[in-house]
C-alpha cells in the first residue's frame, strides 16, 4: 500500500464526518421566503377586514393586498441541506441569525414586539388615510407596554390614555414624563385615565429609576378618531410594513368608487400618520408573493428601490411612491392607461 493510498483512507472517514457534521448541525442562518398576501379590501374570519362605525362605507371588487415574508423562527434549527435549497431557489434568501434576531429574545418577545408594531402600524395608516380625507385627527397620551414587576403593573393597561398627572394635563409623552419626576420615588402618583370608554383615577407608588420617580410603563402618543375604523387582521400577521396598503384600503372603503377600478394591486410600505411612506424588509420575497397572488401593480418604497433588482416581476409594474399621495395618484393614473409613465426604480417598471 503507498503512502499516498494510505492517507486517503485515513483521510475518508475525516472528510465524512465533516459533511454529516455540516450536513446534520445547525447553522447560525435564517431564511426568508414569499409569504401569503392578505386582499385588505376583503375579509377575514368570515368579516370584513375594514369595520366602520359612523361614517357611509364603500365596498368593491377591487384588491389591495399586503404582502408578506414567511421567516424562520428564532428557535428554527438549520441544516446545511436547507440552506442549499432556500439558496438555491430563486425567491428565497439566507441571513445570518444574528441579523435577523438580536439576541436576547425569544419566540414569543419576537411574536409581542410584532403585534404591538401592528397595532401601531394599523393607528397611523387609519389616521394618514383620515387625514387625507380632510378629517380632523386629534393626538392622546396612552400606555404602549407595561414592565413587568414595575410599580404600575396590575394597576395600568396598554392603550389606556393618560390625561392627568397629579392634576396636570398632559397632551404629549414628554409632558408625562416630566409631571412623573416631578414626584418622588416612593410618592403615590394620582392618573387620571380613560380605560375602554370610562374615566377613572388609579394611583401607583412611583418606583426609582436613577433617583427619579418611576412607573414602569413606555408611553406613547396614540389618536383620536371622527368614527370608528377597526382592522380585522390575522394576529399572527405582526410588523409595521403593511401600513401603506391599510392606509390605501381605508380610504378606498370611505370613498364612492373603486379606487383599482376592480383590478388587483399589492405593495408594501410603513406608513407615518403624515402619510409618510417607509423602508421595509423582505421586499425581494414579497414581490414574488404579490406576482404569484395574481397583482399586477405593486407599491415600492422609494427608499427600498437599490433592494428590488432581479426581484421576479415577471409583467406586474413596480411603482415607487414616496407618500400617500404618490401612491394614490399613481393607482388612479395606472387603471386608466396600464402603459402610463410612472415612476419607478431604475429599470424594474
Amino acid at each position: 500500500m503507498t503512502q499516498r493510498t494510505l492517507a486517503g483512507l485515513i483521510a475518508l472517514p475525516l472528510v465524512i464526518a465533516l459533511i454529516a457534521v455540516a450536513w446534520f448541525v445547525p447553522l447560525p442562518f435564517t431564511i426568508y421566503s414569499p409569504g401569503p398576501t392578505v386582499n385588505i379590501l376583503g375579509t377575514y374570519d368570515g368579516s370584513p377586514i375594514v369595520t366602520v362605525k359612523g361614517h357611509k362605507i364603500y365596498r368593491d371588487s377591487g384588491e389591495l393586498r399586503m404582502t408578506t415574508v414567511s421567516e424562520t423562527t428564532r428557535e428554527a434549527h438549520l441544516g446545511l441541506w436547507e440552506l442549499m435549497a432556500a439558496w438555491i431557489g430563486r425567491d428565497d434568501a439566507i441571513y445570518p441569525h444574528a441579523v435577523a434576531y438580536p439576541s436576547g429574545g425569544t419566540v414569543q418577545s419576537d411574536e409581542e414586539e410584532g403585534a404591538v408594531q401592528m397595532a401601531t402600524a394599523q393607528d397611523s395608516a387609519i389616521a394618514a388615510a383620515l387625514t387625507e380625507l380632510d378629517y380632523h385627527v386629534g393626538t392622546v397620551v396612552s400606555v404602549a407596554a407595561v414592565e413587568k414587576g414595575s410599580p404600575a403593573a396590575g394597576v395600568l393597561k396598554t392603550g389606556d390614555v393618560i390625561k392627568r398627572v397629579d392634576g396636570t394635563a398632559v397632551a404629549t409623552a414628554d409632558a408625562a414624563v416630566k409631571a412623573v419626576r416631578r414626584a418622588d420615588p416612593g410618592d403615590t402618583i394620582r392618573l387620571r385615565i380613560k380605560r375602554d370608554g370610562t374615566i377613572r383615577t388609579v394611583e401607583v407608588t412611583a418606583g426609582t429609576n436613577d433617583g427619579h420617580a418611576y412607573l414602569g410603563v413606555s408611553l406613547g402618543e396614540s389618536y383620536t378618531f371622527p368614527f370608528k375604523v377597526s382592522i380585522n387582521i390575522n394576529s399572527a400577521i405582526g410588523g409595521p410594513s403593511a401600513g401603506l396598503m391599510m392606509a390605501l384600503s381605508i380610504y378606498d372603503t370611505l370613498t364612492p368608487g373603486s379606487l383599482t377600478d376592480g383590478q388587483h394591486v399589492a405593495g408594501t410600505g410603513t406608513m407615518d400618520a403624515d402619510g409618510t411612506v417607509g423602508a421595509i424588509g423582505g421586499i425581494q420575497q414579497k414581490i414574488p408573493g404579490a406576482m404569484h397572488d395574481g397583482a399586477k401593480l405593486f407599491l415600492v418604497p422609494a427608499a427600498n428601490c437599490q433592494d428590488v433588482s432581479g426581484a421576479d416581476h415577471g409583467s406586474m409594474r413596480l411603482v415607487k411612491v414616496s407618500t400617500l399621495d404618490d401612491a394614490l395618484s399613481a393607482i388612479t393614473t395606472w387603471t386608466k392607461d396600464h402603459d402610463a409613465t410612472l415612476p419607478s426604480c431604475g429599470s424594474n417598471s
